[in-house]
């Protein structure tokens, strides 16, 4: 018995250290992808610029349609992070959850057929393309060049 307790703790510890040598363990591991993409999609959100102030503000805006269970998104989110994190001072990065209601308006305005969607737009509120999708890096950071 005191040895099954040894060996839970040890478990425990390994699992709190991310030392995911045993395979049932990875998938509860944070480092896992889905997981990372999660949580920084989800920060994005909170700190996102809101809609209206992002369509006054006359900056380019990038319009990023995504839901949480959408592994697209949650893959993309690396890169969204570190483009907004380069681009903050000239895009407006926004992010809208398609689950969310209030957001319906907007959804149907922009023809939101997929997610992820990114939709851009210029300083005259005029969109310029449209992506749907896992896009690579240098796609995004051609058009974030290109309206910023």
């Amino acid at each position: 018995m005191l040895k099954q307790i040894k060996v839970i703790i040890v478990y425990f510890i390994l699992i709190s250290l991310n030392f995911c040598w045993i395979p049932q363990v990875y998938a509860l591991n944070f480092q896992s992808s889905s997981l990372r993409g999660l949580a920084i999609m989800r920060a994005m959100a909170r700190e996102s610029i809101d809609y209206q102030e992002a369509i006054s503000n006359k900056k380019p805006t990038v319009l990023e349609f995504y839901a949480d269970w959408c592994t697209t998104c949650q893959g993309m989110s690396p890169v969204m992070n570190s483009l907004e994190r380069e681009y903050a001072e000239k895009i407006n990065l926004v992010m809208l959850n398609i689950d969310d209601p209030r957001w319906q308006d907007i959804i149907n305005k922009y023809h939101v057929t997929g997610v992820p969607q990114f939709t851009f737009v210029d300083r005259d509120r005029q969109t310029i393309d449209t992506l749907i999708g896992k896009v690579p890096k240098q796609i995004m950071v051609q058009i974030f060049e290109q309206i910023s």
